[in-house]
C-alpha cells in the first residue's frame, strides 16, 4: 500500500540488510525521492526525483550528538549548483504541496529550533531553557536536558551524565529493562551452508556506504583493490582453498566471487566480508530484533567454494 517514499541523506539500496529484496520492493513503488548531496548512490539511481542537498558547512543550524550534546554548525560558503540546505529544501515541497501554512513558523533555521524546544517542554529531552543559537556557540554546546528554571541548575556543568542519581524517566524511577529469553537465530547453519558470515568494517579508510570515502583517491590507496573475504585457515584446509585464491561465497539469496585471506582473526566456522561493497548486502538473511527492529548483520549461512 506504500507508493511513494522520500529518503533523506540515506542509501539503503546499499545498506539494507537482503538487498535484492528491498530493491524489488524499491522498484515497485510509483514514486521515489532521494535527498542527498550526491546523486551517484545506489539509491539515488532508482529515484525518480533526486533533491540535490546541501553539505556541512554549506548550511547552518544545530545537532545533537550521541552524548546529549546540541552543538551549532556554521554556513561558510555556499552550496554548489542547484543544491539547497534541507531546510530550504523543506519549505519549498511545503509551499507546492499546498500546505506552506503548516510551516509558517519555518523562517529561518533558528525559529525551527525555537520549534523543537516547543515540542521537548516537560519531556525529559527538555531543551526550552536554551537562549538560542548565539548561547549554543558561545558555550561551545549544551547538553539536554536544560529545561526553563528559574536559577542556572542546568548551567552549573556542561558534562553531565543522565541517570546520576539513580532515578530514571518512568513513573517509579526505576530502570525498565526490556530483553527476551535467549534464541537461536532464525539462519542456522546446515550441510549445504555450513559456515556463518559476518560483516562490518573493512579499513579505516571505509566508511559505511562509501558515499564520499568511495570517491578518495587518497583513501582507494589504503584498502584492498577487490573484494576480500576473511577465512580461518582450518576451514580453509577443509576446502582446498589457499589465500589469495578467488573463491565463491553462496547464501540462499545471492552468491559473490571474491578473493581470500586467511586469517585467525575469525574463528573456524565464521567467515567476515566488509560491509562497505556494494554487494556484500545481497547475502545477508533479513531478520530483526522483536523489540528495536534492528536488522541482523551478523548471522547469515552460507557456504564458500573454489572458483
Amino acid at each position: 500500500t506504500v507508493k511513494a517514499i522520500w529518503f533523506v541523506a540515506t542509501n539503503p539500496s546499499h545498506s539494507w540488510i537482503d538487498q535484492n529484496e528491498i530493491n524489488r520492493v524499491l522498484d515497485k513503488l510509483e514514486f521515489l525521492v532521494v535527498q542527498d548531496m550526491y546523486c551517484t548512490t545506489e539509491t539515488a539511481k532508482r529515484a525518480h526525483l533526486v533533491l540535490p542537498a546541501a553539505g556541512w558547512g554549506e548550511k547552518e543550524g544545530c545537532f545533537i550528538n550521541s552524548e546529549r550534546r546540541i552543538g551549532y554548525s556554521p554556513k561558510v560558503r555556499r552550496a554548489p549548483g542547484h543544491a539547497l540546505a534541507d531546510f530550504h529544501i523543506f519549505r519549498l515541497i511545503a509551499h507546492y504541496w499546498g500546505c506552506e501554512e503548516m510551516f509558517r513558523g519555518w523562517q529561518t533555521p533558528e525559529a525551527v529550533f525555537r520549534v523543537l524546544q516547543r515540542c521537548t517542554e516537560c519531556q525529559p529531552c527538555d531543551i526550552t531553557g536554551i537562549e538560542g543559537h548565539a548561547q549554543v556557540r558561545k558555550l561551545g554546546g549544551i547538553q539536554w536536558p536544560a529545561a526553563r528554571m528559574t536559577n542556572d541548575e542546568w548551567r552549573m556543568t556542561n558534562e553531565r551524565r543522565l541517570f546520576a542519581d539513580g532515578k530514571f524517566f518512568t513513573p517509579d524511577k526505576r530502570a525498565k529493562f526490556v530483553f527476551d529469553a535467549p534464541e537461536a537465530p532464525p539462519e542456522q547453519c546446515s550441510e549445504e551452508f555450513p559456515l556463518i558470515l559476518m560483516t562490518g568494517r573493512g579499513t579505516s579508510a571505509q566508511w559505511h556506504t562509501e558515499t564520499r570515502t568511495g570517491k578518495s583517491a587518497v583513501l582507494a590507496k589504503m584498502m584492498p583493490e577487490e573484494l576480500m573475504l576473511d577465512l580461518n585457515p582450518e576451514d580453509a584446509a577443509k576446502l582446498g582453498i589457499r589465500d589469495g585464491m578467488r573463491v565463491r561465497v553462496i547464501s540462499k539469496r545471492a552468491e559473490l566471487t571474491v578473493l581470500t585471506r586467511l586469517t585467525s582473526c575469525v574463528k573456524p566456522g565464521e567467515v567476515y566480508l566488509p560491509m562497505h561493497d556494494a554487494r556484500v548486502n545481497q547475502l545477508t538473511h533479513a531478520s530483526f530484533d522483536p523489540h528495536s527492529r534492528q536488522p541482523s548483520y551478523k548471522h547469515s549461512a552460507v557456504r564458500v567454494e573454489a572458483k
